[in-house]
């Protein structure tokens, strides 16, 4: 047998399946009287695999926003194909899409987007409450992720009552109740201080050690280097597409 011969080689099971597919991507927006008013996207290739931990960066005007609202199921392209977790979604109509966002994404927001009305506990149960879960179901899985995140002791108060970091650690929590493909994150830490911030990041860096796909949007180089992979928009276009480390799949590490 040759050195060649030896060497091993890799089997479809060796690789990471895909679940952000994003092929030939453009969105245009137009003026009412149809003429272009600017190319948001001209035409984005990337792809994501199951388990990786990728920024979006790009400055204002980048394309940045708009390929998080496609990403998120938001909005929909102007052409191209969007893949998510092996389905079409650029096929789908408005209720197949709704139903299949809710069910496949968990998104966290910079500014929270908590319902002030309601408990810490009831918070999280609400997007199990719009696929129909029973009552019980829905308060039970909300106490779990709220373990996940270290608030199981807060499930009676109310936003008011939490500092931003316990906000947005509930926010996270809504995010993982459901058991979603992917988190998107948009500017998760955005309205923290530097401590908070680090203990949001070091939240997200242990739920990705556990084999979530997160998908985090940021203009914070400091937030972007602690993730795998870094992509940045420029006009509309990939600038770059550059891997900073891989985690061991096998060991988590």
């Amino acid at each position: 047998m040759t050195t060649l011969d030896a060497q091993p080689t890799s089997t479809d099971a060796d690789t990471p399946r895909s679940v952000v597919a994003l092929e030939q991507v453009r969105k245009t927006y137009y003026k009412p009287d149809g003429s272009v008013m600017v190319e948001a996207l001209r035409g984005v290739d990337v792809t994501i695999a199951e388990g990786e931990y990728v920024a979006i960066m790009g400055a204002s005007g980048s394309g940045k926003s708009t390929i998080m609202n496609i990403l998120g199921c938001l909005d929909q392209p102007t052409g191209g194909t969007y893949l998510l977790n092996g389905e079409d979604v650029t096929t789908m109509d408005d209720e197949t899409l709704s139903a299949f966002r809710g069910r496949t994404i968990g998104f966290v927001f910079q500014a929270f987007n908590l319902i002030p009305q309601l408990s810490v506990e009831e918070n999280v149960s609400v997007p199990l409450f719009y696929r129909g879960v029973p009552r019980k179901e829905r308060l039970e899985r909300a106490r779990a992720s709220l373990d996940l995140v270290g608030l199981g002791d807060r499930l009676g108060h109310r936003p008011r009552e939490l500092s931003g970091g316990q906000q947005q650690r509930v926010a996270i929590a809504r995010a993982l109740v459901g058991e979603p493909v992917v988190l998107l994150a948009d500017e998760p830490t955005g309205n923290l201080d530097s401590a908070t911030g680090e203990a949001i990041l070091q939240t997200f860096e242990k739920l990705h050690a556990e084999g979530l796909t997160i998908i985090m949007v940021t203009h914070d180089d400091d937030v972007s280097n602690r993730c795998e992979r870094i992509v940045r928009l420029r006009d509309g276009e990939i600038e770059f597409d550059r891997v900073l480390r891989r985690r061991d799949r096998a060991t988590g590490a």
